[in-house]
């Protein structure tokens, strides 16, 4: 009836596996960030985490390009607030983790242009509202320039996708790119349209085949679904109390301010009357 979430971090990392398919990140990859790479090495992402935050992450993958770049992609299942500021300190501390890595490795040969760009490549399945300001952009790329023409190697890149606008834009379109068809691959779960990717695009083909595979365990895809779901629930109602708490906070502020509005006032008038 419908295909298979691929944005699930089991069926994501099945078959964006950089192991046995690393084609297939390297292609997406090379499309987002402008240029060829390749992927030699997967780097454990615990550590990437500065907290132990509830996560509405679907997926998150840390790898190791070849010219020692790293790239931390992420699958969020409903977009996080603040993204810009959340991105910026995970980015942050990917590089400081590769700034310690060389640093230990170099010893005494260590110089600052071993450290190399850092890019922080982000898929939204459901985008954070700021997003839907520009409704006709559903890729947003970042970096650090200067107001004076100067060029420097600042090492961090973002790539924010927001898979909710990219459906939205391309409804009753024809797939125009290589990377229009990854995004479908990725955001896609109607018969029709994979259909229609399938033929014209056939290497997605394989890929819906693995998945295909896959679903043939059936006892170990109900283990993922109720894995998926557990993770999902636990995380939304997180998100939905922190939403709360800011609302709360928010409300606070307003009432502290009226508080002292009143107060002044208060003291306007006995001013008036001792007069």
């Amino acid at each position: 009836m419908r295909g298979v979430k691929v944005l699930y971090d089991s069926f994501f990392k099945e078959i964006f596996n950089p192991e046995y398919a690393p084609e297939r990140l390297n292609e997406l990859l090379s499309l987002l960030i402008g240029e060829e790479v390749k992927i030699v090495t997967v780097l454990p992402n615990d550590s990437t985490r500065i907290a132990d935050e509830s996560s509405l992450l679907i997926t998150d993958i840390v790898v190791e390009l070849r010219d020692g770049s790293i790239a931390n992609v992420e699958v969020q299942k409903i977009g996080y607030m603040f993204p810009g500021e959340r991105g910026a300190c995970y980015s942050a501390d990917l590089l400081l983790r590769q700034y310690k890595r060389l640093r230990g490795e170099k010893g005494k040969k260590f110089s600052y242009k071993d450290v190399k760009t850092v890019y922080t490549i982000i898929f939204f399945e459901r985008s954070p509202q700021e997003f839907h300001d520009f409704g006709q952009n559903y890729i947003h790329k970042f970096e650090q320039k200067s107001d004076s023409g100067l060029e420097l190697e600042l090492l961090q890149k973002y790539c924010f996708i927001a898979l909710d606008i990219f459906r939205k834009n391309l409804q009753n379109k024809d797939i125009n790119s290589e990377l229009e068809a990854w995004l479908v691959f990725l955001s896609e779960d109607e018969p029709e349209e994979i259909e229609k990717l399938i033929r014209q695009y056939p290497k997605f083909k394989t890929m819906y085949e693995d998945v295909y595979e896959l679903c043939q365990n059936i006892g170990r895809v109900m283990q993922m679904f109720s894995k998926e779901l557990q993770e999902l629930d636990r995380n939304t109602v997180q998100y939905m109390i922190n939403v709360m708490q800011d609302e709360i906070d928010e409300q606070k502020c307003r009432i502290d301010e009226l508080n002292r509005e009143n107060t002044r006032l208060k003291q306007l008038l006995e001013q008036k009357n001792m007069k």
